[in-house]
């Protein structure tokens, strides 16, 4: 199990890290696949304003989660990384469910395809049965080291505005898993290299 420390360090340092863990809750194990790094210095952060009531939980302690509803009919979760009042945390995009996958089809839907059940930062809250009402669970116990280190790869975040081109994202290689990459249609044009 990872412990408090593994999480009490810079959000993206920590986000490639958290690929091929295991996160259980609820009756659902997901193997991560997919996830985003943000940051209080990272104007796409929902702690950029500082804290507010709703990101509280984003400025720590680290190893809890931080859920949020989003689109007015989703809800996403992160986990909080970083020293006490950094107000940073990774977006879990993506997964496999590898254990728990009865109850999981049991909240996404009979017909979801395997694939698909934590496919996508909303189907995988949707799927571990996370709400607002978890917002500020303890994930320390939780979230468990993977079994092999996989091939990491970086690029930009998905759907965002604002640092649309900042690498914080990260995948497992070549992984089914993983959700397709879709810029915001309102970002600025790519930048340079």
């Amino acid at each position: 199990m990872l412990d408090r420390a593994f999480f009490a360090r810079d959000s993206v340092a920590v986000a490639p890290e958290l690929l091929g863990c295991t996160v259980t809750a609820n009756g659902v194990t997901v193997r991560v696949t997919e996830v985003e790094a943000y940051r209080e210095d990272d104007p796409a952060s929902h702690s950029f304003r500082g804290r507010t009531d709703r990101t509280a939980v984003m400025f720590g302690p680290a190893g809890f989660l931080y859920v949020y509803f989003t689109y007015g009919m989703h809800y996403c979760a992160n986990l909080v990384c970083g020293a006490t009042g950094a107000g940073a945390a990774v977006l879990l995009r993506a997964g496999e469910v590898v254990d728990g996958v009865e109850a999981a089809r049991g909240r996404r839907g009979e017909r979801v395809a395997d694939r698909d059940l934590a496919r996508g930062p909303a189907r995988l809250a949707q799927a571990m049965g996370w709400d607002r009402s978890d917002d500020g669970a303890d994930m320390v116990g939780a979230v468990r080291a993977g079994v092999e280190a996989p091939a990491v790869l970086a690029g930009p975040r998905t759907g965002i505005t604002k640092a649309a081109d900042t690498a914080w994202r990260f995948w497992i290689a070549n992984d089914r898993f993983v959700s397709p990459y879709k810029r915001h249609p309102k970002a600025p044009a790519a930048e340079a290299e």
